[in-house]
């Protein structure tokens, strides 16, 4: 069970694309614009705002149980790093 400092678990990055900083998070509960994740995997332990998302490189608000969306975000991360919603 994921501590209250961890949140709760909504899914795994799949996919990095370094040269544009974009994680791509398959998502396994809603995740929407806005909210505050948490990324912890290897050494990588960092919060984040989500500012955007995209899916098929559209922007969406809101993605669901088994969609995978890009998020940019501020640090490497790396394929099976665990992702969670605050």
């Amino acid at each position: 069970m994921a501590s209250e400092k961890e949140g709760k678990l909504i899914g795994r990055i799949s996919h990095f694309f370094d040269h544009l900083g974009v994680a791509v998070i398959e998502v396994s509960d809603k995740l929407r614009t806005g909210d505050t994740i948490r990324i912890i995997g290897g050494d990588t332990d960092f919060e984040m705002k989500v500012d955007s998302m995209e899916m098929d490189h559209e922007r969406v608000r809101e993605a669901s149980r088994g969609k995978s969306v890009g998020v940019k975000v501020p640090q490497k991360v790396h394929e099976g790093y665990k992702v969670f919603r605050l």
